[in-house]
């Protein structure tokens, strides 16, 4: 199949009676597409930043209805929004029980299992230590150089000018990832216990670079809940694929 990559030729376009059945769009802008009489049936959407905007569906915006089902699926993922310290205690006490629960549930065999394209539950955790060390430690806590080496980077971070030095080349032990994950987590367990609200309310930079948003440091904290939120959904909604069609063995 053809594969079109950092293209804009499509953008304005207008296909008509053309079949896009079975194909794959990622890292792709589809905001303000417009399909009319057109057969969805399968079609499947994940976006990170569907809650940034809105998604019509024959008039109706769907947003707050996947955003309330999401919540009724993963309890205390509505407190991702919190904007008090206790709220955010108790959403990070709840993320964190989901992921136990995640972690200890899955057998050995599916750990380092991936489906096409995504990345498996050691490469996500390893994410999440990289997520923390952003947040917490690079925004909130303004260490210099905040990354722990086994830190899982974002696709295209190289691109974008990011220094790759600072990451292992060789994949870390399941046993080294889930020692530097409960590292992170207790450093974010133990920020919360004495955060304040006056230190909720202060700005930051963005840990990313960026100068268009000085986030608050509350605004950190729930940019680390959502991260971990929307990474416990992707594993396991992938490692229910995994069950259903598990890796052949070595």
């Amino acid at each position: 199949m053809t594969t079109y990559s950092g293209t804009k030729e499509f953008e304005g376009a207008t296909f008509v009676r053309a079949s896009f059945k079975g194909a794959t769009l990622r890292f792709s802008d589809v905001s303000g597409v417009t399909m009319r009489a057109v057969d969805v049936d399968g079609l499947d959407i994940d976006s990170h930043d569907l809650f940034f905007g809105n998604l019509i569906v024959n008039g109706v915006d769907v947003v707050p209805y996947v955003d309330a089902e999401l919540n009724r699926q993963f309890p205390g993922r509505e407190l991702q929004k919190a904007q008090t310290v206790e709220g955010l205690r108790e959403g990070w006490v709840a993320v964190q029980s989901a992921w136990q629960e995640t972690v200890d549930g899955t057998p050995p065999d599916l750990v380092d299992a991936h489906v096409e394209d995504e990345w498996s539950l050691a490469q996500t955790l390893r994410h999440l230590v990289l997520a923390t060390d952003a947040w917490l430690r690079g925004g909130i806590l303004r260490v210099q150089q905040p990354f722990h080496e086994i830190g899982q980077i974002f696709t295209g971070a190289d691109r974008m000018g990011f220094d790759m030095s600072i990451f292992r080349t060789d994949t870390p032990t399941y046993k080294e990832i889930l020692a530097v994950r409960a590292e992170r987590q207790e450093q974010v367990t133990a920020f919360l216990a004495t955060a304040t609200t006056e230190l909720l309310a202060e700005e930051r930079d963005d840990p990313w670079g960026g100068e268009d948003w000085h986030p608050s440091v509350g605004d950190c904290v729930r940019v680390i809940l959502e991260e971990e939120w929307a990474h416990l959904r992707y594993v396991r909604r992938d490692l229910a694929l995994l069950r259903e069609d598990p890796p052949a063995s070595p």
